[in-house]
Parts: structure tokens; sequence; C-alpha cells
């Protein structure tokens, strides 16, 4: 960080924004490196203030990572929704609700395979899925990535592709599944498979949702 971008940064805090730096600062780290990279310390070393200044905003480094965490969840709710609002409307309803939750489990994937960084931290804080529609996780839209899920099973039964006695906790089910592959696309023994052998897996992954649901 050069002179100049440390008396910036510095400035900003005076202003009164300094836990939005430290969190711009732990979201680089984790892009870069994880839930492991998300550090007070380096995240005040790069905006340009002293270690102590930051105590005010967050207690610890768990506080910044958990804070990290909701954020990055939120911009996986943003991928989600990229792909849903890019499906295109046809006379058919049911057809529409389909495609609009494969569009859910594809955005979420993406994100994986184009962030994995962000999404192993969006992730790595223990919570309960209580906590899943909480606004500090939500995107740009207001929805969590729990919620867009929901959304779009919702959908489902509404026009009647998914029965109303099969509704409940299909979430559950769905996101499992989904995340899973994501993780061993990233982390486990499917990282090495080409694009092509990842997106086929992706395809089959969700036709299986879909049956399954």
């Amino acid at each position: 960080m050069d002179a100049s971008t440390a008396a910036s940064n510095r400035a900003t805090y005076r202003h009164g924004d300094l836990r939005q730096a430290l969190l711009a600062a732990g979201l680089e780290l984790a892009r870069s490196g994880g839930p492991d990279a998300v550090v007070l310390r380096e995240s005040t070393r790069q905006v340009g203030v002293s270690p102590n200044a930051a105590y005010r905003h967050f207690a610890d480094r768990f506080a910044l990572l958990a804070a990290v965490s909701a954020t990055a969840q939120g911009l996986v709710a943003d991928a989600m929704l990229d792909e849903v609002h890019a499906v295109t409307e046809t006379p058919d309803a049911a057809a529409d609700a389909r495609a609009r939750l494969r569009a859910v489990g594809t955005g979420y994937l993406r994100f994986a395979r184009e962030e994995p960084g962000l999404f192993r931290t969006a992730f790595s804080v223990p919570d309960n899925l209580a906590n899943s529609a909480s606004p500090s996780k939500a995107g740009a839209a207001g929805l969590t990535p729990f919620e867009v899920l929901a959304s779009a099973l919702d959908e489902l039964e509404r026009v009647g592709a998914l029965p109303s006695d099969r509704r409940q906790g299909s979430e559950l089910l769905a996101w499992s599944a989904v995340h899973g592959l994501g993780m061993l696309v990233i982390d486990g023994p499917l990282r090495g498979l080409t694009d092509a052998m990842i997106d086929g897996a992706t395809t089959r992954l969700l036709d299986l949702v879909e049956r399954g649901l």
C-alpha cells in the first residue's frame, strides 16, 4: 500500500467508515485465501490504521470473519439471482418455475467456481438454520441464499410442480446436494475435472434434485 492510499484510508476512518473499510479488506483477504486468511491485524494493515482502532468495530478476529462470511453470503445470493433473472419467460408456468430452480443451483455453483475463496468463507462460520434469513446475509436484492432458494421452491409449489406435502424441508435437500458438489469441485476429489466435466456434473445433479423433489 502506498502512502497516498494509506492517507486516504485514514481519512475515511476519521469520517466514521472504518468498519466498512475493514470489512472490504477482509473480503479481499477471503477472496484470495479463504476464511483462514481473514485476520484482523492484516485488515488493519491494509486499511492503514493501528490494530487497536479496529476493536471498536470488531471485538476479535472471529467477529470480523463472521461479518465477512455474512457479506459473502449476500454475494452468493446475488449470483443466484443473476441466473434467475436470465431465465426467459414462456407460456408454461411450471416449466418456468423449474428453470428458475435450476438457475438458483447454477448460480450457486458458478459462484463456487469463480470465487472459491469467498464461497469457502461464506459458509465457514458455525451457525444455525434460524439465521439463514438474517438481513446481514442478504445481497443487493435483500435476499439471502436460503431465501432465494426458498422463493424458487415456493413458486414450484404455487404452480403445482411441487406437491404441497413435499414442500416442507425441501430447501435442506436441494441445498445439501448442490453445496456438496460445489465443495467437491473446489476442495475435494472433483477439483481436477475439466470445465466440461463439471458442467456435465452440474446438469445431472440439477436433474436429480428436480426429480427428487
